[in-house]
């Protein structure tokens, strides 16, 4: 696959920067065209074979689990406050709720969950029936999951860590590009080029033929 090896001389060339004293996160940038985010919305999560990063997830649930970062409706009273929900929501990641809270988790943090796209959401992140086991299984998708939101003509997302194999980089960023062209109005059409860069390098672009 063309793309797939266009790719991978991307990464090449970028590992030929200077090293960095860090861990460097890969970036992927789809820049698009022929495409009008106000007319067409895209709001998608995708699954990627390789973990990014571990996430920090809070859940809102009946009660304490100890799989996940819990906040009970006990605890609800604590946030009355706007500022206390902003300092919550800028501590983790992402947020789960067991369903049968989820109207009160609306009405107590939704003013700062749903500007902040934090929002637990029936894609990812509600759950029916909480015990260890949908706990864990909820985190590992979560944690092997981007959400991708088009607010502009160019989106750009961490797509993995420069300590994992070129291989593994590249599967994640064609995991992304196919559920791209699935969702987007004229699929391949509307992609311009894709970019990969390293947090400290300049972009790599990559055509598409």
């Amino acid at each position: 696959m063309e793309l797939e090896e266009d790719i991978k001389n991307a990464l090449t060339n970028l590992r030929k920067n200077e090293e960095r004293k860090f861990n460097q996160t890969a970036d992927l940038i789809v820049n698009l065209q022929k495409f009008d985010p106000k007319k067409s919305q895209i709001n998608i999560f995708v699954s990627v074979p390789y973990k990014i990063k571990e996430k920090r997830i809070c859940g809102f649930l009946e009660t304490k689990n100890n799989a996940v970062e819990t906040i009970t409706q006990g605890d609800f009273k604590k946030y009355s406050e706007k500022k206390a929900i902003k300092k919550l929501v800028r501590g983790f990641d992402f947020f789960i709720a067991q369903a049968s809270i989820m109207p009160k988790v609306a009405a107590v943090f939704g003013r700062v969950l749903g500007p902040a796209g934090k929002m637990p959401s029936p894609q990812l992140g509600i759950l029916m029936d909480v015990n260890d086991k949908t706990i864990e299984e909820v985190k590992k998708k979560i944690n092997n999951s981007l959400r991708i939101k088009a607010k502009e003509a160019s989106i750009k997302m961490a797509i993995g860590k420069q300590s994992m194999k070129d291989e593994e980089i590249t599967e994640n960023i064609l995991a992304v590009y196919n559920a791209l062209v699935k969702e987007l109005p004229k699929g391949k059409e509307n992609i311009r080029n894709i970019e990969v860069k390293f947090t400290m390098t300049k972009p790599e672009k990559v055509k598409i033929r």
